[in-house]
């Protein structure tokens, strides 16, 4: 295996160990702090910058591994069709060169694959996290807003029943000082009449 090759077997293999911890069901709090470092930090987004670089260089790697399988499947067939694999040695070299083609193209096409996966599940995590954080926030706030909710209409309750209140002493005093009034008023026709006026009580 050439050192191209040798480095993208390395990097598919670091893309499976960071997948497996992605998947891996940590506790919220330590998920929380892993994943605002990762999406935060800027010698990790140095990194990722210098991963996608090398992402490019796979996917030619890529292309040229499945041209290359192509050509080889065709010049493999072509000698079975002229029957000159007839040596040992040659169909054996086919056969070789045929499995290394194909192992190149599986080895550059999951480590894309597997590109593309861990930027999904890394974006789906941290919506998932973001999430999190917003329903834990509109739960604690919740109860607050129900308790200033009834401490507001308690309170308005309160005003409008001493605005009733005040209304209700003014019209008693008022009906009193009218009574009074009336009494007076009747202690004078009886005075002058010589008669008896009927009062109102309370």
């Amino acid at each position: 295996m050439t050192i191209y090759y040798s480095l993208t077997f390395l990097l598919l293999a670091a893309e499976m160990v960071t997948f497996t911890g992605l998947v891996t069901p940590f506790p919220f709090v330590v998920r929380k702090r892993v994943f605002t470092f990762l999406s935060q930090s800027p010698i990790v987004a140095k990194v990722a910058y210098g991963i996608k670089i090398s992402f490019i260089f796979v996917g030619i790697l890529f292309f040229d591994a499945l041209q290359r399988m192509f050509r080889i499947t065709a010049e493999s067939d072509l000698a079975k069709n002229q029957q000159s694999m007839g040596d040992v040695r040659t169909e054996t070299s086919f056969a070789a060169r045929k499995f290394y083609a194909q192992r190149n193209v599986y080895l550059t096409g999951f480590t894309l694959f597997l590109s593309l996966v861990l930027t999904r599940t890394f974006a789906i995590n941290l919506d998932l996290i973001h999430t999190q954080e917003e329903y834990a926030k509109l739960k604690k706030a919740s109860p607050s807003s129900d308790s200033g909710n009834f401490v507001h209409v308690a309170n308005q309750y309160q005003l409008h029943a001493g605005k009733k209140a005040r209304e209700y002493d003014a019209l008693k005093a008022k009906f009193d000082s009218q009574s009074k009034e009336y009494n007076q008023l009747a202690d004078k026709y009886n005075k002058v009449t010589g008669g008896k006026a009927d009062k109102k009580k309370d």
